[in-house]
């Protein structure tokens, strides 16, 4: 349950955020990343345990590297000549980045996922990206730095999740897989990356109230957990769809960004984006299908309660993609 002193913190979390968003000067910018910083670390200390005292500390000098890059590179762009401009701004670019968990800066982010609670899990991978994906955008263009970042990021997102027994790590790798589609999505329009960021936050908290209901953190308790079907249906549904399985909701942005980025003439970089999906779509229909085989094994009795219903709204919400892409096929 969270304390008065979890509140004050999420308070400055979000307002560090929010500073970064809406300052002026790059300065600016790096108070509030730092305030967000500094707010996230007691909020990981939950339990005090050694694994959560392992992740923030690892958090902690990995975002401290990436501040420090991004000061120097505030600090060059007002010392420098024009000509350095070009080199400054992939420095800038690399610390937002490694702020993120992008590919290739992403080695410290399934250490620190492993060592966290799923409400933790929930803020790193959704709230904890917005400052730097906005600041990113105010100096992100199509090149070649660019580019390779969204292959690693989809690659590595795809490759990494394929041996993972760990719930939480699989859903760090599918974070870094959706950050590539991401940082394609800011490359085309803002306002495409504002839709998809939009539906993997609910998507994932979706996926992620259904783990913390259940306790799941390795994929072993998806095969004999005692729920009922309904939770366990609802709870593969959601993947699917974080994953992008159409019809369901979570492909609905990749629709728009495959389309968009068709006819911006990125034909290649798409087909390497979709391929590697169909990775992390196989690693999550592995689960699945090995769950449902194991459900005949299982106890036919359940504790119903109140919380089916959530439940049945959390697939609903999934199930939403249907008729919205049937309305798009159609116009």
């Amino acid at each position: 349950m969270w304390n008065m002193s979890s509140l004050l913190f999420i308070l400055s979390l979000m307002t560090g955020t929010l500073i970064s968003i809406s300052s002026s000067s790059w300065l600016g910018a790096w108070m509030g990343l730092e305030m967000n910083l500094l707010s996230f670390i007691p909020l990981m200390q939950k339990n005090k345990t050694p694994y959560e005292n392992e992740a923030s500390m690892k958090y902690f000098l990995i975002q401290a590297i990436a501040s420090i890059l991004f000061l120097l590179s505030i600090l060059l762009a007002g010392m420098m000549d024009f000509d350095f401009n070009n080199y400054i701004s992939y420095l800038m670019a690399s610390a937002l980045l490694m702020k993120t968990g992008a590919a290739p800066f992403h080695f410290w982010f399934p250490g620190v996922m492993e060592g966290l609670t799923w409400s933790n899990c929930l803020i790193l991978m959704t709230w904890q990206k917005i400052a730097p994906f906005i600041l990113l955008s105010y100096k992100i263009h199509m090149t070649m730095f660019f580019t390779t970042v969204i292959v690693l990021s989809v690659t590595i997102g795809a490759i990494g999740g394929l041996n993972q027994s760990s719930v939480r790590k699989l859903m760090a790798y599918s974070s870094i897989s959706h950050l590539g589609w991401m940082i394609s999505a800011m490359l085309i329009n803002s306002n495409y990356w504002l839709l998809y960021f939009s539906i993997y936050v609910i998507l994932n908290s979706a996926v992620i109230y259904i783990f913390n209901n259940q306790s799941i953190f390795h994929l072993s308790q998806t095969y004999y957990n005692n729920s009922s079907p309904m939770i366990k249906f609802s709870m593969f549904i959601s993947m699917l769809s974080l994953g992008g399985l159409p019809p369901f909701l979570g492909f609905l942005p990749k629709w728009i960004l495959i389309q968009n980025m068709m006819s911006s003439q990125y034909a290649l970089l798409i087909l390497i984006m979709v391929m590697t999906t169909l990775i992390t779509l196989y690693f999550y229909l592995r689960i699945m299908f090995s769950a449902f085989m194991f459900m005949n094994q299982e106890v036919m009795w359940y504790n119903n309660n109140s919380k089916i219903n959530l439940n049945t709204m959390i697939m609903g919400t999934s199930m939403l993609g249907i008729p919205i892409l049937l309305m798009m096929s159609f116009l």
